[in-house]
């Protein structure tokens, strides 16, 4: 497989953690280097390792995730997104951020940012294409695409 293409899929899968970057970005204010690397590794790590599960679990659970993988990160950004509703609408006395940058949040995003490169993996195992190198690269990208979306965001 070209390098370009591996490119054009990586930076295709980075585009829902660019978002939810730059979200993060706005709901935080000051983003610290340390915030910065917490989301960014973890989404990177996500992203990379999701296609490599999903390269191995191409041929056991194809058919499954190829018809509700969708659904599950669906539901899993609803989630986040519509308790970040809840959050922004209820009137409480402490104004204060939740940090999306540590504990089950986190992981979550993880999760829901990445579950389409599942797709890839699966996708990756039919054309019986190595799966390393592709998920490095893709690892890579949303590692950097989610370091600008956060400070983009600020």
């Amino acid at each position: 497989m070209p390098f370009i293409e591996i490119l054009a899929i990586a930076v295709a899968l980075a585009m829902d953690a660019f978002a939810v970057a730059i979200a993060a970005g706005v709901a935080l204010k000051i983003v610290t280097r340390r915030q910065t690397f917490r989301l960014s590794w973890h989404f990177g790590l996500f992203q990379a390792m999701m296609p490599i599960i999903g390269w191995f679990g191409g041929f056991m659970v194809r058919d499954y995730f190829l018809r509700f993988g969708h659904w599950i990160a669906f539901a899993l950004l609803l989630y986040i997104g519509g308790h970040m509703l809840w959050e922004g609408l209820k009137h409480d006395e402490d104004d204060t951020c939740q940090d999306p940058t540590v504990g089950s949040r986190l992981i979550m995003l993880s999760i829901a940012t990445s579950i389409d490169a599942l797709a890839v993996g699966f996708t990756l195992a039919m054309l019986g294409a190595s799966i390393w190198f592709p998920a490095a690269v893709i690892g890579v990208v949303a590692l950097v695409f989610t370091a600008a979306g956060l400070h983009l965001g600020m």
